[in-house]
């Protein structure tokens, strides 16, 4: 894996940690209100701040993911692993860019399409 690949797919997996921590933990922050767009009477509600925390549990899944397949998985299938979970990002980015805010795509999706194109040249 070269470093640049490394540093970019560590970037979107820490990305992603900031979003479990915002949506599972600090849902209820002036940052996270601000992140999300969402008043305070909005995510004062039991069940936004139920939907926020599963969301954010998702998020921390896909940072696992990638970080589990740079340092964990053996080198033979680091490179599935790592294109699988950054394919996982981008789709959920899509989606999300889709049905919830075009922003997601840009701000999620962006550095996952470049992890992606950068792992791709480099070990595809």
């Amino acid at each position: 894996m070269t470093i640049l690949a490394y540093i970019l797919i560590m970037i979107v997996a820490i990305e992603h940690l900031y979003i479990l921590a915002l949506e599972m933990f600090f849902s209820t922050s002036t940052a996270a209100r601000r992140t999300f767009g969402v008043t305070e009477e909005f995510i004062a509600n039991k069940q936004v701040q139920s939907l926020f925390a599963n969301q954010g549990l998702y998020n921390g899944f896909l940072a696992a993911g990638l970080i589990w397949g740079l340092l964990i998985v053996p080198s033979a299938f680091q490179f599935s692993a790592v294109v699988f979970f950054l394919s996982c990002v981008i789709i959920a980015a899509v989606y999300g860019g889709l049905t919830a805010n075009k922003g997601i795509l840009i701000k999620q999706g962006s550095p996952a399409i470049l992890a992606l194109i950068v792992t791709l040249i480099a070990l595809g």
